[in-house]
């Protein structure tokens, strides 16, 4: 009885046990190898390498499959290299389970413990101050003074040495009430020139906010398709460990040269660097999100992947209108050159005159009440010492060598300089808009491409190594379509990262959509 040995390995590694098998290996939570799985997992690239050898008798049947049964069993019983593990330094955090952050949470976070927006903000805040004051400047004030002088007296006048004087005591307690009437007066150039810089300095905390927006979006993606690329790296890591048993296995049976062994022993420790290095470039991604989001340094976190959800791009229009109107680059060159003319105006309004008005109601007094003796002309016995007086003090400028002209120049220099960084901002605007537009059409259509291209790559290496195990296919091909898959996965995943962070980029010109 004669039969071929590539007839019956087929039957038992068919494809519904090949399925089985290979679901078994994925699965997780599994603590040991299916010794079943992988033992057809290794019978069927040897009964596709035996389809051509010659039909056997029954006793070198027996033999052979004796045999192959024997080097199949001890290969499912090994133990399979785990990955590599480093033991990386990391910060000590709290024990409680990690919390779950979204990019929305990440962004709330990053506000509660980012500088340079807390800076912004109470740049803003006293910018805000300085307008209430600037406002209140254009009121009258009130204020009240008690006062006592005591004066030497000369043994002879009733005034003392100082004939100042009334007396060698007095008594003062006035209630007194401002004014001063200038030309910031009636313009209010100084009101307006702090209105001017609250409104910059609220939109340096949108330009702050929208920046921030941007670092967060940034590092928050980086982590996720750091991730990503990790678990590329384990798998590639796995795919290089199976190509190597299959090439010892085949060069075993001599179906292929030491060369295949010595290139797959190759590619399975460029894939554990590429392991480690994937592992290192995720801590470093986790570690700069921690730094934006807490304020202790804590790495206890898990990020949500959602990459495949991004946004979609609106039209251009849209973009262009919203960048229009809502652009804070924009508000804050055009509330800087309304700063430069408000000071133009109060050089200018240094020229004129002003007025200064001060009404005083209370005592004056040799004694401190109401009623007393003047010291200097007692005969007329007590009198009244509550009343009120007033001062006005008219100023004109009229020679200060030139000073006030200078300062007329200076500011109208810096209001020039205003208007051209006004245009300048505009212009800039206009070319960033354009910028950041085509650079998120590019990185969406991008997504797109690479996605039909990892697809691709992962089918490729699978029927290249179904080649292989055939004989039909070299250990290079199996190594380039290795490389080709890592290489298109890690693409498609840096693409949409690229996508997310370029809508946050465009987003800081027109604002959200």
């Amino acid at each position: 009885m004669m039969m071929r040995l590539s007839s019956i390995i087929p039957l038992l590694a068919e494809e519904g046990w090949m399925r089985r098998a290979q679901r078994r290996r994925r699965r997780g939570g599994q603590t040991g190898p299916n010794v079943f799985a992988e033992l057809l997992l290794r019978l069927r690239p040897i009964g596709l390498a035996l389809r051509a050898t010659p039909p056997l008798r029954g006793g070198e049947f027996c033999l052979y499959l004796f045999a192959i049964l024997i080097g199949a069993v001890s290969s499912a019983f090994a133990q399979v290299s785990e990955p590599p593990s480093l033991q990386f330094a990391r910060p000590q955090g709290p024990a409680a389970p990690p919390p779950v952050i979204t990019l929305q949470d990440a962004l709330e976070r990053a506000k509660q413990v980012d500088a340079p927006y807390h800076l912004a903000i109470a740049d803003a805040a006293v910018a805000r101050e300085d307008r209430v004051q600037a406002k209140s400047a254009l009121l009258p004030t009130a204020s009240h003074t008690t006062q006592y002088l005591g004066t030497q007296g000369n043994g002879r006048a009733p005034s003392g040495r100082f004939v100042t004087n009334d007396g060698v005591h007095v008594y003062r307690s006035w209630g007194i009430v401002h004014q001063d009437i200038n030309p910031n007066t009636f313009y209010k150039s100084s009101y307006r020139r702090a209105q001017a810089a609250e409104a910059l300095a609220a939109a340096k905390v949108e330009i702050a906010q929208r920046g921030l927006a941007v670092t967060v979006t940034r590092n928050y993606y980086a982590l996720v398709t750091s991730q990503r690329k990790y678990a590329t790296a384990q798998q590639s890591f796995q795919q290089a460990q199976r190509f190597l048993e299959i090439t010892q296995q085949q060069e075993n049976a001599g179906q292929v040269a030491h060369s295949d062994v010595v290139k797959a022993q190759v590619q399975y420790e460029q894939q554990r660097q590429g392991l480690q290095e994937a592992m290192l470039g995720m801590e470093n991604t986790r570690l700069n999100l921690a730094v934006l989001l807490f304020p202790e340094l804590n790495e206890n976190f898990t990020v949500v992947d959602d990459l495949d959800s991004a946004r979609t791009l609106p039209p251009f229009s849209e973009v262009q209108t919203m960048a229009g109107n809502q652009n804070p680059d924009i508000r804050v060159a055009q509330e800087a050159l309304r700063q430069a003319t408000q000071d133009v105006r109060i050089a200018q309004n240094a020229l004129l005159p002003s007025l200064a008005i001060d009404g005083n109601y209370g005592i004056e007094a040799n004694a401190f009440a109401l009623h007393s003796v003047v010291a200097a002309a007692p005969q007329y016995g007590p009198l009244p010492n509550l009343g009120y007086y007033v001062v006005g003090n008219f100023t004109l400028p009229v020679f200060d060598w030139g000073i006030r002209r200078s300062k007329i120049r200076q500011a109208q220099t810096r209001e020039q300089q205003a208007r051209v960084e006004l245009t300048q901002v505009q212009r800039q605007l206009l070319g960033n808009l354009y910028l950041f537009y085509n650079e998120a059409l590019t990185a969406r259509s991008a997504v797109d491409g690479l996605r039909r291209a990892a697809d691709l790559a992962a089918e490729s290496l699978r029927l290249i190594v179904l080649r292989y195990q055939a004989g039909e296919s070299t250990a290079l091909e199996v190594v380039d379509a290795q490389n080709t898959l890592v290489q298109a996965r890690n693409a498609y995943d840096d693409a949409q990262t690229r996508y997310r962070v370029a809508l946050a980029t465009l987003q800081t010109v027109t604002g959200a959509f």
